[in-house]
C-alpha cells in the first residue's frame, strides 16, 4: 500500500472542510424541497417496536437539581471515573426529558416543542440506551418514546460491558458506566423541510442535545462524557439500525462519581506532560 506524503494527507483533510460551510450556490437550479413541493412530512418519532414498554415519572422535584446556573455551567465537565452505583430511574428520567423531552406540538402533528433548540423543530433525532445499573430497569438497551415519556424494552445484550467497551472504540473506562446514550440520526426528517442544507445544522443540532445531557448531569452531580469514537456498524446493528435511513451519530457516557476521584481524571492527561505541550 503507498503511504501518503504529508502534503497528500493535508490536502485530503482540507477538502473535508467545506462541508461546514453555507453555500446557496450550491442548490442546482429549480431545486425544490419535499417540503416545498407539498409531500407528505415524515413522522415526527420512531413508531415503537416492542410491546415492553415502561413509563417514566416526569415529577422532578424529589431530585434535589442543582438550581444555581452559575454552578451547574462552572461544574460541567467529562467524567471517565465512574463510581459503579446505580442510577435512580427518576435521574435517568430526568436525562431523557432533558435532552430530547416534548413540551408541546405546533399544529396538529407539524412539530414538537422540545427542551432543546433544532433547526425548523425538526428534531432528526432517537435515543437508544445501554442500560446497566438503573434502579427498576434490567440491564439491556432501550428506546425512548419522547412522546409517550416511556422508555421500550429491546431486549437482553449478553456481555454488556464488553459490547458497549467494543462499541465505543476499546475505551476500556466506558464498562463502569450506568448507563450509555447513543443517539441516531434520521436524515429524512430534516431533509424533507431543508433538503442539501440539512446535514450541517443537524450536527449543531446534535450538539444542543450533548450539551443538555452535560448540564443535566451536573445538576444531579452525575459524570458524563460525549464520545464520538464509536464503531458506526457494531451501533448500527446493535439498535437494528439500516445505516442509512438511520444512524448511530454520538454517543455519550453517565454514571455515579465522587468528588475525591477527579484528580483520577488527570491520568488522562498524563501525555500532554510526557510530551510536554
Amino acid at each position: 500500500m503507498k503511504e501518503l506524503t504529508p502534503e497528500e494527507i493535508r490536502a485530503i483533510t482540507e477538502s473535508r472542510r467545506g462541508f461546514l460551510k453555507q453555500d446557496a450556490s450550491d442548490e442546482p437550479e429549480g431545486y425544490k424541497t419535499d417540503q416545498q413541493k407539498m409531500l407528505p412530512q415524515p413522522p415526527l418519532t420512531k413508531a415503537p417496536v416492542s410491546d415492553t414498554r415502561i413509563d417514566l415519572p416526569r415529577d422532578f422535584k424529589p431530585l434535589g437539581l442543582e438550581k444555581d446556573l452559575l454552578n451547574v455551567i462552572f461544574n460541567r465537565c467529562s467524567s471517565r471515573v465512574y463510581t459503579e452505583e446505580n442510577l435512580s430511574l427518576l435521574e435517568l428520567s430526568f436525562l431523557l426529558w432533558a435532552t430530547q423531552g416534548v413540551k408541546g406540538i405546533r399544529g396538529k402533528k407539524y412539530a414538537t416543542l422540545r427542551t432543546v433548540p433544532c433547526g425548523g423543530a425538526r428534531h432528526p433525532f432517537e435515543t437508544y440506551l445501554l442500560v446497566r445499573r438503573v434502579e427498576g430497569l434490567k440491564p439491556g438497551k432501550y428506546h425512548y418514546l419522547p412522546l409517550e415519556n416511556q422508555l421500550e424494552y429491546l431486549g437482553e445484550v449478553e456481555n454488556i460491558e464488553d459490547v458497549i467497551d467494543k462499541s465505543l472504540c476499546d475505551q476500556h473506562w466506558v464498562k463502569k458506566s450506568s448507563v450509555v446514550f447513543y443517539w441516531s440520526f434520521v436524515p429524512y426528517r430534516t431533509e424533507w423541510r431543508y433538503g442539501i442544507f440539512s446535514h450541517r445544522g443537524s450536527l449543531v443540532d446534535m450538539g444542543h442535545v450533548g450539551e443538555n445531557l452535560y448540564l443535566a448531569c451536573s445538576a444531579l452531580n452525575l459524570g458524563t462524557c460525549g464520545i464520538g469514537a464509536y464503531d458506526q456498524n457494531l451501533c448500527d446493528t446493535l439498535f437494528d439500525l439500516d445505516g442509512e435511513e438511520e444512524y448511530i451519530i454520538y454517543t455519550e457516557t453517565v454514571g455515579t462519581i465522587r468528588a475525591e476521584d477527579k484528580d483520577a481524571e488527570k491520568d488522562f492527561y498524563k501525555f500532554v506532560e510526557e510530551a510536554g505541550w
